[in-house]
């Protein structure tokens, strides 16, 4: 299966390799769609950890940087006075509780697949911001972004005192860091990439031989006209659009007509079974197709080489619930947060299908739970569940519980992994909006658990845990 994203990335395989090329990527509006210091000031202020002092300096400060009264510099040291005696543990923390709950689902897809490029070619990749490291390091650490060059804050035994690092990594002293940088590493500045999206930010571009404006403001976008600079413009984040909206209402409203149908299935056959196979293989084919969602699968013959099976998937979104519904089509059930036995329309239509809901909290009531699962496995259905246990913020695998595998081998059938790529491009964890995008389903091939035993069950899950790694290319 090629690329997803082959023709964005196209002139990085087919460039020049190695750790002479740099790849410089500024943060805000160029790999996320938001600016992360808003985020940042936003949590701050819900969390009460801004004093009084510190909003009043950050908003005149920004006043007046927006008006040209000060420059960068005198905006950074009037918000960050009130910083003064104050823990660097403080901020990192934050960081970290701000990246999780805004920046990790306002990365751009295309961003990520840009970054990942560049690292398949071996080039030095780097995050050269206006922003602080605390905002920056827990997004680089997540793309595998080795260098942060940012503007820094003036840090004596663990404790702020108030000012900044001069120069500041804004306008010309984001040349000066990549300038900095190259001579550090050896890296040959004509052959090296800098992806922005803003005027400000020329000093660097002018510095590099590859500048590559990214969703440029007005003033950027009219000098890359008049250079003759590749522009590339991401819409796969921020506001979505009214055409998105409308996609993802028609995708929601696809299960009424599907249950519909599938209740009168159901009726003329004297089978439930059969109206919950007919109600889902037509809602898993009508929400997909009206959200825009390309679903392309590579080992689709395993998903019928062995049934009933346990199917299990990376959790990402949840679409994946759809997606899978769409790829077994049939007699299938599920394992669920009973969180969603709630939800008004998709608890009563959960239950029916005989999904069954446990409580991620309790150890002991969950595995109570999971026993009508295995039932169903030895009636014929097959069982579809994620190992991870609940969806990730971003593509990165998690660890996987044992629950499905102890299921698989009590009732002695196999294990299919299926393997989902760009699901977050679609629809990101705690989104209500589904986008159009392309989605890849690699399904492998059944995993025999005869012999298996309790003793041997953790290499067992290693080793079908690391096929998953090596195919989301994180091993």
């Amino acid at each position: 299966m090629p690329p997803l994203h082959a023709r964005l990335t196209a002139e990085i395989r087919n460039g020049p390799h190695g750790p002479k090329i740099g790849a410089f990527f500024d943060l805000d509006q160029t790999l996320l769609a938001g600016f992360s210091a808003t985020s940042f000031f936003r949590e701050r202020l819900l969390q009460g950890r801004m004093s009084p002092q510190e909003m009043s300096a950050s908003v005149l400060g920004a006043l007046s940087f927006a008006t040209g009264r000060t420059g960068f510099s005198g905006l950074m040291s009037a918000t960050t006075a009130a910083y003064r005696g104050m823990a660097e543990a403080v901020l990192e923390e934050i960081g970290e509780e701000v990246f999780e709950k805004h920046l990790a689902t306002q990365i751009y897809p295309e961003s990520r697949a840009l970054v990942q490029a560049h690292i398949d070619a071996g080039h030095t990749v780097a995050i050269i911001s206006s922003a602080t490291r605390y905002q920056a390091e827990p997004l680089a650490r997540d793309m595998g972004i080795e260098h942060v060059l940012c503007t820094e804050l003036v840090v004596k035994d663990g404790i702020f005192t108030g000012d900044v690092v001069h120069p500041t990594c804004y306008g010309e002293g984001k040349a000066i860091a990549g300038r900095r940088l190259a001579a550090e590493f050896d890296l040959d500045l004509s052959e090296t990439y800098f992806y922005t999206d803003s005027h400000e930010d020329l000093p660097l571009l002018e510095t590099v031989g590859q500048p590559r404006p990214l969703n440029p403001n007005q003033r950027l976008a009219q000098i890359a006209k008049e250079r003759q600079w590749p522009v590339r413009r991401f819409k796969s984040r921020g506001r979505p659009s009214a055409g998105d909206l409308l996609r993802t209402g028609l995708s929601y409203a696809s299960i009424l007509p599907s249950l519909w149908v599938g209740a009168a299935a159901g009726a003329v056959n004297g089978s439930m079974r059969e109206a919950v196979n007919v109600a889902g293989s037509i809602w898993g084919d009508l929400a997909t197709s009206l959200a825009g969602i390309d679903l392309r699968v590579e080992g689709e013959e395993h998903l019928w080489e062995s049934r009933p099976a346990v199917f299990i998937f990376n959790h990402q979104s949840a679409l994946d619930a759809i997606l899978m519904i769409k790829l077994l089509r049939r007699d299938i059930t599920g394992v669920g947060k009973k969180e969603i036995q709630n939800n008004p329309i998709f608890g009563p239509v959960f239950t029916a299908a005989g999904v069954v809901f446990i409580d991620r909290f309790d150890r002991e009531k969950a595995i109570k739970a999971l026993e009508p699962a295995v039932e169903a496995l030895s009636q014929g259905r097959s069982l579809a569940i994620a190992p991870e246990g609940t969806r990730s913020l971003t593509p990165r695998l998690g660890p996987f519980k044992k629950g499905a595998f102890h299921m698989a081998m009590q009732a002695g059938v196999p294990i299919v992994p299926v393997v989902f790529r760009n699901v977050l491009d679609a629809m990101p964890k705690d989104a209500l909006v589904v986008r159009p995008a392309t989605v890849e389903a690699i399904v492998l091939p059944p995993v025999p658990t005869e012999g298996w035993t309790v003793e041997s069950l953790d290499d067992e899950i290693r080793a079908i845990r690391n096929r998953y790694l090596e195919i989301l290319d994180q091993a």
